[in-house]
């Protein structure tokens, strides 16, 4: 185990990032690129919900089935697959042996990151495979089927009550992330003007607050299903959108929110281009 972590270690010193190689790094930030690109489209997709079009799905499902359906779509979607895949590997190299230039619990705190980060970028990519291999089928797993399966276990509202508060301190952080704007220690802008990092810190922090909110949503709707034992209560990123689209606010929040997840997609493309962890 140590000779594999001293030749992570020397990979990883190699490159100009914590990537564990030029090929990983590479593909990683082209699955950055991805990541921002689906942001971007569930911000239009938002926006469609909160003008009235009807069934407009508006999370990443939606968002993959609009890039599905351009030309070269699918072949787009088989590329982000697997940068999203190398980004993950970058993020659990980055929690392994990376964040050189901090110590003490801010390294700690930004591994954990990393391998939150990890996580999710699997799960899109894993979403995206399911996609391509059963060809736009919508038989997915829905909110509403997890929670259901959960509340089925033993002690399962339990479950799904802690999973609902593991949520909404996932949102916790981003808010932190979003205001404090710690995102910014993870680039490499020392060549950027002032007003090039001003920029990517206007829509780094607008991104996070605005993906923080709808995670708190979510992390609402689980907390509600786990209250009633009522699995139709969860809900997804579209049911969280909605959700916000029907309160006091109305569209115009749902707006607020949608400028806010296109400002994470533009995000992405800058953090694709400069991250270092």
């Amino acid at each position: 185990m140590s000779d594999r972590v001293a030749r992570l270690r020397s990979l990883v010193g190699e490159g100009r990032s914590d990537a564990p190689g030029r090929l990983v790094d590479v593909l990683g930030r082209l699955g950055l690129a991805g990541y921002g690109v689906v942001h971007l489209l569930v911000a239009w997709l938002a926006l469609e919900v909160a003008f009235g079009v009807p069934d407009a799905p508006a999370d990443a499902e939606g968002a993959i089935g609009t890039i599905a359906r351009t030309p070269g779509g699918l072949l787009a979607l088989g590329l982000a697959a697997v940068g999203l895949f190398a980004f993950a590997l970058w993020q659990v190299s980055a929690a392994a042996v990376g964040f050189r230039w901090v110590h003490g619990g801010d390294r700690i705190r930004k591994r954990v990151g990393a391998v939150a980060k990890a996580i999710a970028m699997s799960a899109l990519a894993i979403l995206i495979a399911d996609y391509l291999l059963d060809l736009g089928s919508t038989g997915g797993t829905t909110a509403q089927s997890v929670a259901a399966g959960v509340l089925a276990l033993p002690a399962g509202r339990v479950l799904l009550a802690l999973g609902a508060g593991t949520i909404l301190v996932i949102a916790g952080a981003m808010t932190y992330t979003g205001m404090r704007r710690t995102f910014m220690g993870d680039l490499d802008v020392r060549h950027l003007g002032p007003a090039a990092r001003q920029a990517i810190e206007l829509v780094g922090s607008a991104g996070h607050l605005a993906r923080a909110l709808a995670l708190g949503v979510i992390g609402f709707l689980a907390g509600t299903a786990a209250l009633f034992a009522d699995p139709a209560r969860a809900g997804g990123l579209d049911a969280a959108l909605r959700t916000l689209s029907g309160t006091a606010l109305g569209s115009s929040l749902l707006v607020v929110v949608a400028a806010g997840f296109a400002a994470f997609g533009l995000f992405c493309l800058a953090d694709a281009a400069t991250r270092r962890a």
